[in-house]
């Protein structure tokens, strides 16, 4: 069970829109790209589900284990862990008035809302600064036959821009033309 003031806050997790304006032709130009489907929107309910939940109130983190999966409109995060990080006086994720500062997933990060996916070994929210990183040997986000392949991916929760990092190697881009018809 999570209250409404838990939830509004985690949903950034999945209010990303997630890669709703992730074009070819945005990502292909620059590896530095708006992407506006990217932003935050907390107007709709989220579900998490684990194996198991543990409270720690004195250290104010949760810790979700196993299967977790976070479902908030058509965008779901699965994860084998996820731990959220909170503060405030005399708050607690069970009275429904944390505030959430930073959430972390990591075993097998996957992301998809609607034709959209990524995938990476771990990622962070840091909901101070509004920005979401994943990362990994190999960060993957496609739409459809559009395929984009990193090592860290940094999203400005706020503004959409993102930002696909090689890592030492080179950003892999494939586009498929025939996609590009179809947005048009």
């Amino acid at each position: 069970m999570t209250s409404p003031i838990f939830s509004r806050h985690v949903s950034a997790i999945l209010a990303l829109g997630f890669l709703g304006c992730f074009s070819g032709n945005a990502l292909a130009q620059s590896t530095n790209s708006q992407m506006d489907g990217l932003k935050l929107s907390n107007d709709q309910p989220i579900q998490i589900e684990s194996d198991s939940l543990e409270i720690r109130e004195q250290e104010k983190r949760a810790f979700f284990t196993g299967n977790v999966k976070v479902v908030q409109g058509t965008t779901t995060l699965q994860a084998g862990a996820m731990t959220v990080l909170y503060s405030g006086e005399g708050s607690g994720i069970t009275q429904g008035n944390a505030d959430i500062q930073k959430i972390d997933v990591n075993n097998k990060v996957f992301l998809s809302s609607g034709t959209q996916q990524a995938t990476a070994d771990s990622g962070y929210f840091d909901m101070e600064r509004q920005i979401f990183v994943l990362e990994g040997d190999r960060v993957v986000l496609s739409e459809g036959k559009n395929v984009f392949v990193g090592c860290k991916l940094t999203v400005q929760m706020t503004t959409g821009q993102a930002k696909l990092d090689s890592c030492g190697g080179r950003v892999q881009i494939q586009l498929d033309p025939k996609s590009q018809q179809t947005n048009n």
